[in-house]
């Protein structure tokens, strides 16, 4: 059968052999056992990154959770987690965890790619579970599991994020440079680390999925974190859509940036507007507000009632509205 297309490079080409399996003496050193179906590292991969390979099983007691893995356990949701053990309750662990030799104190081995896997296993009762072994140069395990993670959707968004700008700071890698290892487009990687400048707040509100990444992105057209966490709160309470969050912000921008009001020029009133004033109030019956300016101006003229409108209508046209 053909293999389905990955995500970029994919596992099989930062740990060739990563999805084979089959299952050895547990008590054998799995660093000495090659893989059966293991390929070439691929161009400008540094072998010395990816060493000697091996399968294995492994009790799950003797696993430890990849330092680097960037998944965080509050995007593991119960649900999908016990979802996934009653599938490995019925079916086993059909894709094999990867694992190396733990270096210091702790469990002999650690987890580089599938820690669903490993927690749901142990929801699900399992003592021992199928890994492949390999030896991985410490700066390489974040790079696997985020690629591990992206290939099978397990990620949220921010997490995405967060795992780019580590990968970026600890690899010392450009927006371009983590695009081509994870192979997605450099403009996708730009914009989703941008949901990093999200307030506190706003990116607890992704994570816990109070928003979307739709939303995120939106509230992001607001410059100020004080604007942005004002949508935030309206978007939350009114419960509004990706759409409904867009045109929101499209308002609070056009108010922001709409030129503010010139105050009316304030001139004292003349002897004459004044004396105006006086003639036209006599004449209507009414308050009357003159106002001149250099070019120009307005009159106010006030009523009360329907019958004072009345009155001042046929004063001013000669006639009733009839």
């Amino acid at each position: 059968m053909p293999r389905p297309s990955g995500l970029g490079r994919g596992l099989d080409s930062l740990i060739p052999g990563a999805s084979d399996f089959a299952r050895i003496n547990p008590n054998e050193d799995p660093r000495v056992q090659p893989s059966p179906r293991a390929t070439a590292l691929p161009p400008g991969l540094d072998p010395s990154l990816v060493a000697k390979t091996g399968q294995l099983e492994v009790a799950v007691g003797d696993i430890q959770p990849n330092p680097k893995q960037p998944r965080s356990e509050k995007g593991m949701s119960q649900s999908p987690l016990d979802e996934l053990a009653a599938s490995i309750r019925e079916h086993g662990i059909i894709q094999p965890l990867i694992v190396k030799r733990s270096e210091g104190a702790g469990a002999p081995y650690t987890l580089i790619a599938g820690e669903r896997r490993w927690r749901a296993a142990q929801l699900a009762g399992l003592k021992r579970v199928p890994g492949v072994g390999k030896d991985i140069a410490p700066g390489q395990m974040l790079e696997i599991a985020l690629i591990e993670n992206i290939q099978r959707h397990d990620l949220n968004a921010l997490e995405e994020a967060q795992a780019y700008q580590q990968l970026m700071h600890e690899l010392a890698l450009t927006h371009e440079q983590v695009a081509g290892r994870v192979g997605k487009s450099r403009s996708t990687i730009s914009n989703t680390m941008r949901l990093l400048e999200l307030p506190d707040r706003g990116q607890q509100a992704l994570m816990e999925g109070a928003i979307s990444e739709g939303h995120a992105r939106a509230i992001l057209g607001l410059k100020a974190a004080e604007d942005q966490l004002t949508a935030l709160d309206a978007v939350m309470a009114g419960g509004l859509s990706v759409r409904q969050t867009e045109e929101l912000i499209r308002r609070l921008n056009e108010q922001k940036n709409a030129p503010p009001p010139q105050p009316a020029e304030k001139l004292e009133k003349s002897k004459d507007t004044k004396s105006f004033e006086a003639k036209l109030r006599g004449a209507l019956g009414t308050k009357v507000s003159l106002n001149r300016g250099k070019k120009g101006g307005k009159i106010v003229i006030e009523f009360y009632s329907d019958e004072e409108f009345e009155t001042l209508y046929g004063q001013l046209v000669g006639s009733s509205r009839e």
